[in-house]
C-alpha cells in the first residue's frame, strides 16, 4: 500500500514476524538510529504468521487502502464508502487502531499515517 511522495520522504511502517526474543536487539537498533540523527524505524511485530493472517484479513485490507487513499474519514463515512457494516467497520478500526495501523484524531476521524507498509517475514 503505497502514495506517491518524495523519494526519502515516505513514512514506512515494517511489518513484521518476530520473536519478541529480539526486542531488546532492536530497542538498541532504534536507539543507535536515533542518536546518530537519522529518521527512527517504524516496526510493527507480530508473532507468528497466524496471528498476522486473523488481525490482517482481506476486509481490513481493504479497509486500510481505502482509507489511505481517501484520507481522513469519519467510521460512518468510511462503512458507507466500503459498502460494510457500520459495527463491522468500527470493529475493524479498532483493532486495526491498537496495533498503530490506523490513527484516530481528536475529532473522531480515522487515517492511515503510512505511506508504505513492507511486510518481512
Amino acid at each position: 500500500m503505497s502514495r506517491p511522495r518524495a523519494v526519502g520522504l515516505a513514512k514506512t511502517l515494517q511489518l513484521r514476524i518476530d520473536d519478541t526474543r529480539d526486542a531488546l536487539d532492536r530497542f538498541e537498533a532504534g536507539w543507535n538510529r536515533r542518536t546518530e540523527g537519522r529518521s527512527p524505524l517504524h516496526i510493527l511485530s507480530i508473532g507468528d504468521l497466524a496471528l498476522l493472517l486473523r488481525t490482517l484479513t482481506p476486509a481490513r485490507w481493504d479497509l486500510l487502502e481505502r482509507l489511505r487513499q481517501a484520507g481522513p474519514l469519519s467510521v460512518y463515512e468510511l462503512a458507507k464508502r466500503l459498502r460494510r457494516d457500520y459495527k463491522n467497520v468500527h470493529t475493524d478500526v479498532s483493532r486495526l487502531t491498537q496495533i498503530g495501523l490506523i490513527e484516530k484524531a481528536a475529532d473522531g476521524r480515522v487515517s492511515v499515517p503510512w505511506d508504505v507498509v513492507r511486510a518481512e517475514f
